[in-house]
């Protein structure tokens, strides 16, 4: 994407926001873009920060709406449906944080360890249970390839930490394309 797809997409997630928690009407998933970027149908995530503390991340590995559409109805969500999280409130909205996560298409590797940590986040899954990690976790932890991948089975999909050993478990790899207010500004 270049920086002007990136602008726009920040300034849908922020919008989205202001207007879900204001309670006022968002034409902003009616944008008509004529990027083919932003009308892929690519997997996102929107994690928001207040003072520099997680205040919401939610996302979709997939999606079968376009990447502009996905981005706001998952900045709504991160602000007002992440259940770690009371809803972002009007007083935060000032020095509210946007990142968004533009995904790359999942791939399965036989081998869990077959990843670059910092490049690569790991989605895990086991009949219907899963969880996801995206690619700066690692940066942002300093975890190893294993604790990478033991934290995601046990914090995010609710298995044991050694399930990403285990021949019953799928690993997918993606990478993310990340878009922050802090690289790019208001």
């Amino acid at each position: 994407m270049d920086e002007k797809e990136k602008k726009v997409l920040l300034q849908i997630a922020r919008k989205s926001i202001e207007s879900a928690i204001k309670g006022i009407s968002n034409d902003q998933t009616q944008v008509e873009t004529i990027s083919p970027e932003l009308k892929k149908e690519n997997g996102a995530f929107v994690t928001l920060r207040t003072l520099g503390r997680l205040r919401g991340c939610i996302g979709r590995m997939v999606s079968d709406i376009p990447l502009h559409k996905l981005v706001s109805e998952m900045a709504v969500s991160a602000a007002t449906d992440d259940p770690r999280f009371n809803q972002i409130q009007p007083s935060e909205l000032e020095s509210l944080e946007i990142e968004i996560s533009a995904l790359s298409p999942l791939q399965r590797v036989e081998n869990p360890l077959d990843f670059e940590l910092g490049r690569h986040g790991i989605y895990i899954k086991k009949g219907f249970t899963n969880g996801c990690f995206l690619p700066q976790v690692a940066t942002e932890t300093g975890w190893t390839k294993e604790e990478f991948l033991s934290q995601c089975c046990h914090t995010k999909a609710g298995l044991s930490p050694d399930a990403w050993k285990k021949k019953d478990i799928e690993v997918y790899v993606f990478t993310a394309e990340i878009i922050s207010e802090k690289v790019i500004g208001n």
